[in-house]
C-alpha cells in the first residue's frame, strides 16, 4: 500500500526505557474468568508465529482485564515501540479534544488557520477543504504531498493540487494528519504531544511518550509516536469505554462515536479490512470492529461486540494476513460467560507467551524518511 511509504520520520527522539508502575497497570486476570479460552489464545499465538513474519508483542483485554500478553525477545514490556500510522488515531483524539474546548470546528476551512502559508491564488477546491476532510482522508488530493527537509510542510501541503472535490474522494494521506497536528498547535500554542499529556497520556498512566517533529517543530501527527504495548491497549480500552476512564470523561463520547464510525467509503471488497470504511483516523473492520493501525503490523483493534481490545506490534508486510489470523483464531475464543478454570491450558499458554523470540534470520523492514534525500 502507498501509505507504507509515508509512515516514517525526519529525526529520531532518543528512546527511554522505564518501569511500569503497579498503580497505572491494567488489571490482570485469567482468560477463563473473563470468558476466553486459553487454548484458543495459545493456538492464535502459535499460528501467528508460523504465518506472520514477524510479531513483536501481543496483548488481549477482555472486560477491561489483561488476559494474555507476550513479547518476542528482544522486545519487552517496558520498551516503547514505534507506532507508525497508529499515531494517527492519537492525533485525531487531540483534534477532538480541541474541538470540545472550543478551539476549532471540524467544519472550519483549512486555509483559515494558515493565511500566511496559502498559495497566492488558492483554487476553489482548496478553499473548500475542511478539517473534516483532513480527518477522513478525503482532502481532494489525487496523490500525497511530498515533504522535504528544506521547505515548510504546511506550505507544501497547501500548494499541492486538489483535483477532486474535498469530501468526495478517499485518498490515504499522511500529510493530512500532519496538518491536523499543525492546526492543533496553531490554536492551542502546544504540540499535540504537549496538548495530550495532561488530557490523555497522564490520566491513562502513559509515561514518557515521545513524538517526532517536522523541521518546523510541529509533531508529525500521522507517524512518529512511540509507546509501550500496554499504553496502546489502554488507548483502545478508553475508546471501548466511549472515552471514559476511572469515572472521568477524557474524550467526549460523541467524538468517539464519530471517529470510529464509517464517515467515508474506501472500497467494496467484503474480505478486506481496508475496504470497510474510514472514520476520523480510525479504520472500520469486519466483524463490527474498528482499529487504529500502522505500517508493518501495528494494531489497536477494538471489538465492541466482544467487549475486547487486541493490541499487536509487529514487523510484517502482510497486515491483512495478520488480521486474518486474529479473526480466524481469536474471535472463536470469546464466550458470553466465564468458563471453568483450566489450569493446564492456562499454564501452556503462559509458557508459550514466555518463550517468544524474533527469528534470527528476520530482516527488519525499513521506510524512507520524509524530508530526507
Amino acid at each position: 500500500m502507498s501509505r507504507f511509504l509515508f509512515v516514517a520520520v525526519l529525526s529520531f527522539v532518543p528512546v527511554m526505557s522505564f518501569a511500569v508502575a503497579d498503580d497505572v497497570r491494567l488489571p490482570r486476570s485469567s482468560p477463563e474468568s473473563q470468558g476466553v479460552s486459553s487454548k484458543a489464545i495459545r493456538e492464535f499465538v502459535e499460528t501467528a508465529n508460523q504465518k506472520i513474519d514477524t510479531l513483536h508483542s501481543f496483548m488481549l483485554l477482555r472486560h477491561g482485564h489483561v488476559v494474555a500478553e507476550g513479547w518476542w525477545k528482544p522486545e519487552a514490556a517496558d520498551k516503547p515501540h514505534v507506532l507508525h500510522s497508529l499515531s494517527k488515531s492519537f492525533c485525531s483524539s487531540a483534534v477532538g479534544l480541541a474541538v470540545a474546548e472550543g478551539k476549532l470546528s471540524i467544519d472550519d476551512p483549512v486555509l483559515k488557520f494558515f493565511p500566511e502559508d496559502a498559495p497566492d491564488k488558492p483554487s476553489d477546491k482548496l478553499k473548500q477543504m475542511r478539517v473534516r476532510d483532513l480527518l477522513t482522508m478525503s482532502t481532494g488530493h489525487e496523490t500525497e504531498p511530498k515533504f522535504t527537509a528544506d521547505d515548510s510542510w504546511v506550505k507544501t501541503f497547501l500548494a499541492h493540487p486538489v483535483p477532486h472535490k474535498p469530501g468526495a474522494h478517499f485518498q490515504y494521506n499522511s500529510p493530512a494528519t500532519y496538518m491536523q497536528s499543525a492546526i492543533v498547535q496553531k490554536v492551542t500554542g502546544q504540540t499535540v504531544l504537549e496538548f495530550l499529556k495532561p488530557r490523555l497520556f497522564e490520566p491513562l498512566g502513559i509515561e514518557n511518550p515521545t513524538w517526532m517533529s517536522s523541521p518546523q517543530a510541529i509533531s508529525t501527527g500521522g507517524w512518529g509516536l512511540m509507546l509501550r504495548t500496554e499504553d496502546i491497549a489502554k488507548f483502545g480500552q478508553l475508546y471501548l469505554q466511549k472515552g471514559k476512564w476511572n469515572g472521568k470523561q477524557l474524550v467526549p463520547a460523541s467524538w468517539v462515536e464519530q471517529a470510529t464510525s464509517k464517515q467515508v467509503s474506501n472500497g467494496s471488497d467484503p474480505s478486506r479490512d481496508w475496504d470497510q470504511g474510514y472514520g476520523f483516523q480510525f479504520w472500520r473492520c469486519r466483524h463490527g470492529a474498528y482499529r487504529g493501525d500502522g505500517a508493518f503490523g501495528q494494531f489497536c483493534i477494538v471489538l465492541p461486540e466482544q467487549d475486547a481490545v487486541i493490541t499487536i506490534t509487529a514487523d510484517t508486510r502482510d497486515m491483512q494476513a495478520e488480521l486474518n489470523v486474529v479473526w480466524d483464531k481469536l474471535l472463536p475464543a470469546f464466550h458470553a460467560a466465564a468458563l471453568p478454570a483450566n489450569a493446564d491450558e492456562e499454564g501452556r499458554l503462559k509458557a508459550t507467551l514466555a518463550n517468544l523470540t524474533v527469528p534470527e534470520n528476520h530482516t527488519p523492514n525499513t521506510l524512507k524518511l520524509p524530508g530526507t534525500r
